[in-house]
């Protein structure tokens, strides 16, 4: 007898093959039968008019911390994730010296937005060393299964303390001493090691994070720990990954294609487009591929969306920076919009908003700002921003920004793309997504709390690409990105295909009604700490291991998840 049988669904199974009518059985955890599954079942699913996919694998967040409170890893179970991998661009919470705990809180509440006051309030410190930390994310209990990545900046500041810190070079005895922890980590079970070289991440004292500057001979020590064990992807986020240095690019590429070649090892980059160089995305593409041919796996890791900021009362928006805001901005957002109403108050931010600092009225520019419906339109072209929208009704575009700051009963939320919309098209995220070189992630499930919510980006694939552009990705093939090109890149060879003896994950979709709900705050994280979460509509159930953990979006209360240690 099977545990359960998902009946008659339009299976994708993840390999890039057309859908088909089928069953999917699943025993003791395992996929036993994909087609025809005669028998009975202790539980069975109708799938009948649904997309039956595996479950998703999403190998870029930030839960290091999340995952020792919230077995539900949400907002990103909503989103058909079965596994993630956290660890992420150089920052996490082992190793850790007893009496740096403050510090790492720091480092990730600078670089990920995470509020550190939940970070604090939240984690149960048991660990020290890196297999230490793994044996605490083992024992809590998990919806989702996690694998995670061994961290630089938490690495260098453990061996080197203040020095590392600092951003000192590092000695000859620092790099064997920081290899020897990458490698004890990796072979306990961390998936690879992962660095920053941006300096657009900081630590919320304004240090780079640990890293950032590392010379060549730490990164290579490093990576040899990975040659060494024969297993581990190295990721990071590269110098001017966010236009920062229009130079780094080039820079960057030739030493991670060094790398590669010199460790046979995956490096795996965040690669967006900017504002600074709109077209510079293409010839790291270019640069991609020519190392892929000649045998070094330098993989650009790309999102499906524009990276964006939400404006709003809940957050900040350009009359936070007004001297007269200050008479409300310690008020409840009820409080709020009632004082916003007043006429005279109106006339008084207005006239202030023209004064704004012009680095930040140009940031902030109504030009470049569309406000969010209750379904979020993540494609929006110019005529949606606030200032066309402003020309059309011949008024003021600071108005009609404040005007819609009070929409919702100040729930309203306006997006500010950052990356990936230079001409106000997602003609540049299709080219890196549909590249044959890339691979799927940026969601940063966990990361980024005040600012935006990303974790949503694998139903954003799927409705956006899959289904509503015109030129955009068959079904198969975003399925595909979502599961096995993700999951294959981390050596995680048992799940991301429907297929007899692969991992039991897997999504019954209703893809007509899939949709996106607008993102909203929340007050649920410890000591009571706000993030956006965001939900969707359309996802009829998720099995995780054979354990059905969610219908219509809601817990059912298994709790199958488990800890991936290492490549399988």
């Amino acid at each position: 007898m099977h545990d359960l049988i998902i009946r008659a669904g339009s299976v994708v199974d993840g390999t890039g093959s057309a859908a088909r009518t089928a069953d999917v059985a699943i025993t003791d955890g395992i996929i036993s039968e994909v087609g025809r599954v005669d028998g009975p079942a202790r539980r069975e699913l109708d799938a009948d008019g649904l997309l039956v996919t595996p479950g998703f694998v999403d190998i870029h967040t930030h839960f290091d911390g999340q995952v020792t409170w919230d077995p539900m890893l949400t907002p990103t179970c909503w989103h058909g994730v079965t596994t993630v991998v956290m660890g992420n661009c150089g920052v996490g919470f082992a190793p850790v010296h007893p009496d740096r705990h403050d510090w790492l809180i720091g480092l990730m509440e600078g670089v990920e937005d995470i509020p550190g006051a939940a970070l604090s309030d939240g984690i149960r410190w048991s660990w020290e060393t890196f297999p230490e930390y793994l044996d605490a994310v083992d024992r809590a209990p998990k919806m989702l299964d996690v694998g995670t990545q061994v961290p630089h900046g938490a690495v260098r500041a453990y061996v080197m303390g203040e020095r590392g810190a600092r951003n000192e070079p590092a000695t000859a005895d620092d790099i064997e001493m920081m290899a020897a922890i990458v490698g004890e980590a990796v072979r306990a079970g961390a998936l690879g090691f992962s660095t920053s070289r941006t300096i657009a991440h900081m630590a919320i004292d304004g240090e780079p994070v640990p890293g950032t500057f590392a010379a060549e001979d730490e990164l290579f020590g490093i990576g040899a720990a990975l040659a060494e064990a024969g297993t581990g992807v190295f990721e990071l986020a590269p110098a001017g990954a966010l236009g920062e240095d229009l130079a780094a690019p080039d820079t960057e590429m030739a030493w991670m294609r060094r790398l590669g070649a010199a460790i046979d090892r995956p490096i795996v980059f965040a690669l967006t487009q900017n504002d600074h160089d709109p077209l510079a995305y293409r010839r790291m593409l270019e640069l991609s591929a020519e190392a892929q041919d000649e045998g070094s796996l330098v993989i650009p890791q790309v999102a499906s969306r524009p990276i964006n900021l939400l404006l709003g009362l809940q957050t900040f928006h350009p009359f936070s920076y007004c001297p007269s805001w200050s008479e409300v901005g310690l008020l409840s957002i009820a409080e709020r919009v009632r004082a916003m109403g007043d006429p005279a108050f109106r006339e008084r931010l207005l006239a202030e908003v023209g004064e704004m600092d012009p680095a930040m009225a140009q940031f902030l520019d109504p030009e470049r700002v569309v406000t969010m419906g209750a379904v979020p339109d993540y494609e929006p072209s110019l005529d949606q921003t606030i200032g066309a929208r402003a020309r059309a009704r011949g008024i003021s575009p600071w108005e009609l920004y404040y005007d819609d700051l009070l929409g919702d009963d100040g729930d309203a939320l306006i997006m500010r793309p950052l990356l990936n919309y230079s001409d106000f098209n997602l003609d540049a995220v299709h080219e890196m997504l549909s590249s044959p070189v890339t691979r799927w992630g940026l969601g940063d499930g966990g990361a980024h709390c005040g600012t935006t919510c990303d974790a949503s980006a694998a139903t954003f694939l799927l409705t956006h690409w899959a289904r509503d552009r015109a030129d955009g990705l068959p079904v198969e093939q975003a399925v595909r990105t979502l599961t096995s090109d993700t999951a294959s890149l981390y050596g995680l060879g048992d799940r991301g295909v429907l297929a007899a003896g692969r991992v039991g994950d897997v999504n019954l979709i209703d893809l007509d009604a899939l949709s996106l709900r607008r993102p909203e705050m929340v007050h649920d994280l410890p000591g009571d700490a706000r993030r956006f979460i965001q939900r969707a509509d359309g996802y009829r159930a998720t099995v995780k291991s054979g354990e059905v953990t969610l219908v219509d979006g809601e817990d059912q209360g298994a709790r199958p998840g488990r800890l991936l240690r290492g490549a399988r």
